[in-house]
């Protein structure tokens, strides 16, 4: 999106309409003030508060840990840095599989107690009646098929999903129950192709080829961040792994060796 777009706020109906216009929508995740504020300003489309954070800032080997208050902690810091891009908030386990009441009031409360703007749950067809219910509150949902983190257990690991005729069927009845867009995760090119072209509402890829409308990456992987298992479907476009324990580690030198602090770094 060009700056002077950029400079207006992003919202639900621009962002679902990008579809018809060929450009490509571009997310990140963010969990915190000043990284979001960062990838707000390079004029992404959308900012995801995941539930990744449980793995990627908690430490826990599953997004399953992370509760309702963290997500609400944290999608506040991000939603106060953020100017321009559309935040959507993962709404974790089980918040939206305890009847489609619930499922209102939790997300409700990320509306109330954040500046961010819709929520985003996984599931399709087994979860349309709850989606149709939520937006007809007016919240606003994207849905999250394919790969769903939430239900590892379930799925028997991370697995690539194959069965077309399914994720099809997910797709549609998100769509229809008034999804405004899908995520569509670790499903082979082909299939969300086909996908991206049989549905109404913008499809964003992670680990899903190149066709989907838009693509969506955890910033910790782009950054060069993470420190254990790396995805096949991510490109880190920076190392900041190294340069941060680099940075760390002069800092040690300096201190132990008396270089740091020099006398331009006090007072008199």
């Amino acid at each position: 999106m060009a700056d002077s777009q950029q400079k207006k706020r992003m919202t639900v109906p621009v962002f679902s309409g990008m579809k018809g216009s060929g450009q490509k929508i571009t997310m990140l995740t963010a969990y915190d003030y000043a990284m979001a504020q960062l990838v707000d300003e390079a004029g992404v489309e959308g900012i995801l508060v995941g539930d990744s954070m449980s793995m990627v800032v908690q430490g826990h080997e599953n997004t399953l840990p992370v509760t309702m208050d963290e997500m609400i902690y944290h999608a506040e810091m991000v939603g106060r840095a953020v100017q321009h891009a559309l935040v959507v908030v993962d709404m974790p386990f089980p918040s939206y599989h305890l009847g489609a009441a619930k499922a209102i009031e939790n997300a409700g409360r990320i509306l109330k107690e954040t500046r961010c703007q819709a929520v985003k749950l996984e599931g399709g067809a087994a979860q349309a009646d709850t989606i149709a219910a939520m937006v007809a509150a007016g919240i606003p949902v994207m849905a999250h098929v394919g790969l769903r983190p939430q239900s590892v257990h379930q799925l028997g690991g991370y697995r690539v999903q194959r069965d077309e005729a399914a994720l099809l069927h997910d797709a549609r009845a998100a769509a229809e129950a008034g999804a405004f867009g899908v995520v569509l995760e670790c499903v082979p090119s082909a299939i969300a192709k086909s996908i991206t072209e049989k549905i109404s509402i913008p499809t964003i890829g992670i680990g899903a080829g190149p066709d989907c409308d838009g693509q969506v990456l955890v910033l910790h992987d782009v950054l060069g961040l993470t420190c254990n298992y790396v995805p096949r479907f991510v490109k880190a476009y920076a190392d900041l792994k190294t340069e941060i324990t680099g940075a760390a580690r002069s800092f040690r030198d300096e201190v132990r060796d008396g270089q740091f602090p020099a006398p331009e770094h006090g007072y008199e």
